[in-house]
């Protein structure tokens, strides 16, 4: 199964299939902004404002699973973002990557390659 078997949940409590960006290279990124994180939104702005629309496409999903890396409502993250960070590239809703809880989409990017002996994953949900 492809990535863009997925979809994930946005800001706006809405969804978007990853299947909109069928043939982009992928950047997918847990993100965390608080605890001296805050380099790492430079660091991922820089090719999305080199290559745009082009490849590859950065996609950011904020955490706060270990720690309280990334506090605050998902409008808060993406004010905080982009106000303080001057980030453009897209921010979906927080979510777990790990454990149980995980959004179905790291269900999906931590699990064994095709042709190991693991079941495949599915992403049909958004939480």
């Amino acid at each position: 199964m492809s990535v863009h078997a997925c979809a994930v949940a946005t800001v706006d409590g809405g969804s978007k299939p990853l299947r909109d960006h069928a043939g982009d290279v992928l950047l997918i990124v847990n993100v965390a902004g608080k605890r001296g994180l805050t380099p790492q939104y430079a660091g991922l702005e820089a090719p999305h404002r080199e290559f745009g629309r082009r490849r590859p496409r950065v996609l950011g999903f904020p955490y706060d699973q270990f720690g309280g890396q990334e506090p605050g409502t998902d409008e808060e993250i993406q004010d905080f973002c982009s106000l303080t960070h001057d980030v453009a590239f897209p921010l979906f809703a927080k979510v777990d990557v790990n454990g149980p809880d995980a959004t179905p989409l790291y269900h999906h990017l931590r699990a064994p390659a095709q042709g190991d002996s693991a079941p495949a994953t599915s992403c049909t949900s958004t939480s």
